[in-house]
């Protein structure tokens, strides 16, 4: 059992506040955007005292550091943990299947870019399926909505947006959603160029001068002047009218497959993934879009939020099923009794607020809010214990 210590992201979306409140310590004065809890190359979190990176540490030892079976499956740790808090919106994206993924990587290795140009789209060859659960109220787009349930919106912005040719588009849009056209409807978007981008930017101005009319035509409509705020003229403001709009509270989670479109728009969440950095977007970003690749990947298909409910092992630990192979989450709160850690592989352990002891036979190891640790597969089993107060979770992988 190691402390870690752990790289904290300063993407331009992410809060000032929100970790510092959540862990009692003082503003950085940068944007705190993801806790990089894990062994991805992009930012390894390192073993205390010994200061080796983790994903060396693995390499050199890959059965003792993550466990029999999932060193013979995947040979790395196949998942990656965070704390993320966003006080802005990120970008609309898509994550590819492992197919997909393998592919492409391929592909991009053998024709360019570079992997580090930003018009790469690949930077692996793996999935990135991932699973968030809300430390706050936490506000998300996930997956195409019912076609129809979208045309409202664009129906009253075909009628309020007074230039032609930005009307248009929002009428091409209501006519494509009303015939079940989803793919017809995000490629209008994409393709429509100048008339698109000018429709994002007068919705955004209508909504906010006839509110309650627009949000009572469709209440989705009450986003637009938020996204377009941050990203005006981003044809993504039309894209997340065809999209679910999810609101979390604390402990409530979702899973977000491989194909399904999404954006986080606000909150704090403990987010975890398969370790991947494969990222297709598709609006409401400076990045680079690639059209034709983002439509060969996105599912077409109208989908309900994948909410995912924690279910009780013991008193003190309950657990979050994503429904993929890499991953589970487990989260461990007060009890009379220390509670095992699940799974028979590596796990990696962040202390969101309390004090948490591991223990293993004689030896123990505490951790305070925002610390976190890896136990290595070889250590198990290995007991969690806190007083009241005590929030934690543990990412592993099912059936090690």
């Amino acid at each position: 059992m190691d402390k870690l210590s752990t790289t904290v992201r300063d993407y331009a979306w992410g809060s000032k506040t929100s970790m510092a409140e959540l862990f009692g310590h003082e503003p950085s004065g940068s944007p705190e955007a993801e806790m990089w809890i894990g062994a991805h190359p992009g930012a390894p979190s390192v073993l205390r005292p010994s200061g080796l990176p983790l994903d060396a540490a693995i390499a050199a030892d890959p059965e003792g550091m993550l466990g029999g079976v999932v060193a013979s499956r995947y040979g790395r740790l196949p998942y990656l943990l965070k704390v993320l808090a966003a006080a802005e919106p990120l970008s609309l994206q898509v994550h590819p299947t492992l197919a997909q993924a393998a592919a492409g990587f391929a592909a991009e290795e053998a024709n360019g870019p570079a992997i580090d140009a930003p018009t790469r789209n690949y930077k692996d060859d793996q999935h990135k399926p991932e699973m968030i659960v809300a430390l706050t109220a936490f506000e998300a787009l996930s997956g195409f909505r019912e076609p129809a349930d979208a045309v409202a919106a664009f129906r009253w912005l075909q009628e309020t947006v007074e230039e032609p040719d930005a009307s248009d588009v929002a009428a091409a849009l209501a006519d494509a959603l009303a015939a079940g056209e989803l793919a017809g409807a995000v490629r209008l978007v994409l393709d429509a160029g100048d008339d698109a981008r000018r429709l994002a930017t007068l919705a955004a101005r209508a909504v906010e001068s006839s509110h309650d009319e627009a949000t009572s035509a469709d209440a989705s409509l009450g986003l637009l002047p938020r996204l377009a705020d941050f990203y005006p003229g981003d044809t993504g403001v039309l894209l997340a009218l065809m999209l679910n709009l999810v609101s979390l509270r604390p402990g409530e989670a979702m899973s977000l497959p491989a194909g399904n479109i999404h954006a986080y728009l606000f909150g704090t969440g403990v987010e975890i993934m398969a370790n991947s950095d494969n990222v297709l977007r598709g609006g409401l970003t400076p990045k680079h879009v690639d059209v034709p690749e983002l439509l060969r990947v996105v599912l077409f298909e109208p989908t309900a939020p994948h909410r995912v409910p924690a279910q009780d092992l013991a008193p003190g630990l309950a657990v979050y099923r994503s429904g993929f192979d890499e991953f589970d989450l487990a989260v461990i709160t007060p009890a009379a009794e220390p509670v095992g850690l699940p799974g028979a592989g590596a796990t990696a352990v962040v202390v969101i607020a309390g004090e948490l002891t591991l223990r293993r036979g004689d030896e123990t190891l505490t951790l305070g809010p925002g610390e976190s640790a890896f136990v290595a597969g070889s250590e198990l089993p290995v007991t969690a214990h806190g007083p009241e107060g005590l929030l934690a979770y543990a990412a592993f992988t099912p059936g090690a």
